[in-house]
């Protein structure tokens, strides 16, 4: 029989855990060609025109496009033109089944894109009247080619080059494929699950090879294969410097736990997002259905919990990070944060800051499922809710109580469930955005004083910590326990009591008290199971 308890499905139920970057997508660029002023100096100082236009690099593209013709009549690969509703995956699979070589390019796909290209615009001098040529940034539709490659280390794989200057690049890779070709050269079986591991003859090092996808390895691959295709600069451009670099526009890091059976990720799923649906914690809870869903389909399918035929999954969004849950394959519970822009944690873009994004990404998945395991069972015993609701005096600073049902300590209780699951904390004006719109204020009437007064009694009770040199807080492991059973005990039962009362029928007590006894019941069953 599985067991009810989230705690328990982690411990008991797991046979296989891994952890490890998933897909990648990074941006090639040229560092000095970003800018107008690069542009100029490229034109006037490295090519030596007069005049700086767009017209003098025209020559340089066409090259390179012509370049590309040549290459894939040479190596007799497909140069194939891209439809628009074209999905390249299921192209790239064909090809794929029918590749005899272990590493070689399996087609060219081309594809008109947008893209920030530079442009030449024509100003007029107000004292002589005479235009004269200016560079611009601007926006254009030019034609990308998507080199598709196996790759021998890295399995499938592709790298996209813009034919309009400066010809930026866009590289995807995948580490679970990555891996499963280290653990095939070093001779460990394993069975392998859809971008990811089953199962592993030598678990131990199936994670030390995890670990080991470093940048410098990525940034390998990139070169060999800059190398080996036609590339937009020629050999004295890269010469004088003119180079491509590396950063990360997206990055995956996935937490990947082997079940037993396929009923415990079921029962996973059901008892998270029973307990999730109320308090709006993840930001976004919602299912993907095994079949297309459009404007005409009828129902509200965004928090509807179904139980046949649907893979239920979980998103959590933080600017523009999302951590997504998933049962993968009916065998394993896939968490997986994705990163898309690293300034949503103040670290730069460049590939060298892989290490400082793995941790962040890992961080996330640990904390959603330490979250889901203490929201399952979130009870804190008489002593400890009576010490919240009550003033209490630490290092002789007096911190006023935290009165249960109040509303304002309700909003505050659920605003931090949804800053639980952010690696760097939080600031005062994070948390007082979101109590406002919590109580239905406007941000600018709940005052930042009001702000600093909460964050101060929060700290002193213990719920929040503030870290060290900084104005960000963090919620502490106790704190998620008693801002869970705050939100939960209310969602369970005072949301209940105080619905709208239905007419009685006779001889029956009201639905409401029904359901509120049952929720009572529910909550002390649960502090039982807890002691």
């Amino acid at each position: 029989m599985v067991s009810q308890n989230v705690a328990e499905i982690i411990k008991n139920h797991v046979l296989l855990e891994v952890e490890g970057i998933d897909r990648m997508y990074l941006n090639g660029y040229v560092p000095g060609l970003q800018t107008e002023g690069g542009f100029v100096h490229f034109v006037r100082q490295h090519l030596g025109f007069p005049i700086a236009s767009t017209a003098v690099i025209s020559p340089l593209s066409k090259a390179f496009v012509h370049a590309i013709e040549v290459f894939a009549k040479e190596q007799q690969v497909d140069l194939v033109a891209f439809d628009k509703k074209q999905r390249k995956d299921e192209l790239t699979q064909e090809y794929l089944a029918r590749a005899s070589f272990t590493e070689g390019v399996l087609y060219i796909g081309k594809a008109q894109e947008k893209a920030a290209v530079f442009r030449t615009i024509h100003k007029r001098n107000a004292e002589t009247g005479k235009s004269y040529p200016w560079i611009s940034r601007g926006t254009a539709l030019p034609n990308h080619y998507y080199f598709y490659l196996l790759d021998e280390d890295f399995g499938p794989l592709f790298i996209k080059f813009c034919a309009y200057f400066p010809y930026a690049v866009k590289v995807c890779i995948n580490g679970h494929e990555w891996v499963k070709r280290q653990l095939t050269q070093e001779g460990i079986a394993f069975e392998a699950l859809d971008n990811g591991v089953l199962s592993c003859e030598n678990p131990t090092r199936l994670q030390a090879l995890c670990d080991s996808l470093t940048s410098e390895k990525i940034d390998a691959l990139f070169r060999k294969w800059l190398a080996r295709l036609p590339h937009p600069y020629r050999p004295e451009d890269r010469a004088a410097g003119y180079r491509y670099e590396l950063s990360i526009l997206q990055a995956e890091f996935s937490l990947t736990q082997v079940l037993d059976f396929p009923r415990t990720g079921r029962q996973f799923f059901e008892e998270v997002i029973r307990e999730n649906l109320d308090i709006g914690r993840p930001d976004q809870v919602q299912l993907i259905f095994n079949r297309r869903v459009t404007k005409r389909t009828p129902g509200s399918f965004r928090t509807r919990v179904l139980t046949e035929g649907v893979v239920p999954s979980q998103y959590a969004q933080y600017k523009h990070t999302k951590i997504k849950q998933y049962h993968k394959e009916g065998r394993a519970l896939r968490t997986e944060t994705t990163i898309n822009d690293t300034y949503d944690f103040a670290i730069g873009r460049k590939l060298c800051n892989l290490p400082a994004l793995r941790e962040i990404g890992f961080s996330a998945n640990r904390r959603l499922l330490n979250v889901q395991t203490l929201s399952h069972d979130c009870s804190i015993g008489k002593e400890k809710f009576n010490a919240v609701i009550r003033p209490i005096v630490k290092d002789k600073q007096r911190a006023s109580a935290l009165p249960f049902g109040d509303p304002r300590v309700l909003a505050l209780m659920q605003a931090l469930c949804l800053f639980e699951l952010l690696p760097e904390g939080f600031r005062n004006a994070d948390l007082r955005c979101k109590v406002a719109e919590l109580l239905n204020q406007e941000p600018r009437s709940y005052s930042q004083g009001r702000m600093t007064y909460d964050l101060r009694r929060l700290r002193l009770h213990g719920l929040i910590e503030r870290q060290p040199h900084s104005n960000r807080y963090r919620v502490t492991q106790e704190g998620v326990r008693i801002i869970l059973f705050f939100t939960r005990a209310e969602a369970r039962f005072f949301s209940v009591a105080l619905a709208i009362e239905q007419p009685l029928e006779s001889g029956q007590a009201p639905r409401v008290l029904v359901q509120a006894s049952q929720a009572v019941d529910r909550l002390i069953q649960e502090a039982k199971l807890a002691a």
